[in-house]
């Protein structure tokens, strides 16, 4: 099942993602890639010149421009980027639709009907926020908007078509693409990926997913909602390979109630029309499928930007080479978001532009390293986590770990919703948190609160003095602090506090 391109009133989308062209599609693409856009004339020199309008580059033109600076931004295709047109913004709407499809008709529902209705609803909520990204905007906010493709002809130039923009700084900002493995026949039976899936004109019957990550993960679970058989193909031994692997097996077990089957150590070695074929340890496996989505990964984007006349540094794999200031070989170029971080995420990508604007135009000394980022997978439950991976933790004896459960809170126990479990990784010797994974209802929105407490530099014990409203999940931050504090309960000080209070008689 491929995505077929409509036409109204004689145009056609502009890009893919914006199929099928109905009037929300054109509603968003006036917004963010408008037809017949006319390119300014360049100033003579930019303080900034801006080359991707993602998140990372949205910000970073929307507070360089506040401050005065004259700007020049540049997209090549959609601006909002990955985020809004194809990312965040489309998958939580299909998300949370699926999941209230389920709750309605509970396991096992066909919902063919509602997962069309669920992806107008999304497109119509799309083109509404598409108007805080909308070229319009970001011209009356004062920055020099142009639509096309970015070139740097030398260490402080860039061309766009016949314009070239000198600059004093610039920022790249061009994100990533999906990485599509070299399976035989891949290329040639059509598949989806997270740019093309949301432009299909129905509900698949039978849909393959390769890769276990969370793209991979928040749609399988997402398709099953609406009665899609899903298969998930995997080539590590565990979903979510870079968390904790028990958080990781609680969203495998969810997925798996919910009827996605799931191939770990999975390795697809044929791709025809409507089939693959793959082995695992379990043995060859052949799996039908009336579409395919491939969500194996991603892959920068920095072919075609002339990075070389720059004198700018960089992997094919991992991207802009920055140091600790987001600063590339080039001093006057620095690289942000997720062409230059392995942390993608849109939060981060926002991060980076406050954190840039500083560096790049005001000398400022911020580091990169210094930041403290989340990051959370949006399945049922969720899994969230903040701090160093479960693997770098694996190998530190400065931190151990206390973990208490969603059973022992009353409200998950009132609610239903008591799978799943708060770990706290903290200093040996004392209360300091290094890191957090919360996999349960609510994870997304529980870990801010962690997040925000390694920020301040706020310990264990001070959560435990905190008072949390009774009944609510946020309580199993409190319970975590009462742990460690039980923890410090040595057999020394109980028998000081048992001679105390015997003296007390």
């Amino acid at each position: 099942m491929k995505p077929a391109t409509e036409q109204l009133g004689g145009e056609v989308a502009p890009h893919e993602a914006l199929e099928p062209w109905d009037a929300f599609n054109r509603r968003l693409a006036q917004n963010v890639h408008p037809a017949g856009w006319v390119n300014p004339r360049p100033s003579d020199r930019y303080h900034l010149v801006v080359i991707g309008g993602g998140t990372a580059g949205l910000v970073t033109t929307a507070i360089a421009v506040a401050l005065g600076a004259r700007v020049a931004l540049v997209e090549r295709a959609l601006l909002g980027g990955d985020c809004l047109n194809v990312g965040c913004v489309p998958s939580k709407a299909l998300i949370e639709e699926g999941r209230a499809f389920a709750q309605r008709t509970g396991a096992g529902g066909e919902g063919g009907a509602d997962f069309v209705a669920a992806l107008e609803r999304m497109r119509r909520i799309r083109a509404e926020i598409s108007e805080h990204d909308s070229a319009e905007r970001f011209r009356g906010l004062g920055a020099d908007v142009f639509l096309g493709d970015a070139t740097f002809t030398g260490p402080d130039t860039v061309q766009v078509g016949d314009a070239v923009l000198r600059f004093r700084r610039a920022v790249v900002a061009t994100g990533t693409s999906p990485a599509i493995p070299s399976v035989p026949g891949l290329r040639a039976s059509g598949y989806f990926t997270n740019e093309t899936i949301f432009s299909l004109p129905a509900r698949p019957n039978r849909l393959a997913v390769v890769g276990g990550g969370p793209i991979g993960c928040e749609l399988a679970q997402a398709f099953a909602a609406f009665g899609t058989r899903v298969t998930l193909l995997e080539g590590s031994d565990r979903l979510l390979p870079a968390d904790d692997p028990e958080a990781s097996a609680v969203v495998a077990r969810a997925l798996a109630r919910e009827g996605v089957e799931v191939v770990r150590e999975a390795i697809v070695e044929e791709v025809r029309a409507g089939s693959l074929r793959s082995r695992s340890p379990d043995g060859p496996l052949e799996v039908e499928f009336d579409a395919l989505l491939v969500a194996a990964g991603r892959v920068p984007n920095v072919e075609g930007l002339g990075l070389a006349a720059a004198g700018v540094a960089y992997d094919r794999d991992t991207g802009i080479r920055v140091d600790e200031r987001l600063c590339t070989a080039n001093p006057r170029i620095y690289a942000i978001g997720d062409v230059a971080s392995p942390m993608r995420f849109t939060h981060v990508a926002d991060a980076h532009a406050r954190m840039v604007v500083r560096n790049a135009l005001f000398f400022g000394r911020q580091k990169v390293n210094d930041l403290v980022i989340p990051r959370c997978t949006y399945t049922t439950p969720e899994l969230a986590h903040v701090g160093p991976s479960f693997d770098d933790l694996s190998t530190r004896d400065d931190v151990e770990s206390l973990t208490v459960p969603f059973s022992s809170v009353d409200r998950a126990r009132l609610d239903g919703d008591e799978e799943g479990f708060l770990r706290v990784h903290h200093e040996k010797n004392g209360d300091r948190i290094v890191a957090a994974t919360i996999v349960g209802v609510g994870a997304g929105e529980l870990i801010s609160q962690l997040t925000q407490a390694i920020t301040a530099g706020v310990g264990l014990g001070k959560l435990a003095d905190t008072i949390f409203p009774y009944p609510t999940r946020a309580e199993i931050i409190r319970k975590a602090g009462d742990a460690w504090r039980r923890r410090r309960l040595t057999p020394r000080a109980e028998r000081a506090f048992g001679l105390y209070f015997r003296a007390l008689r």
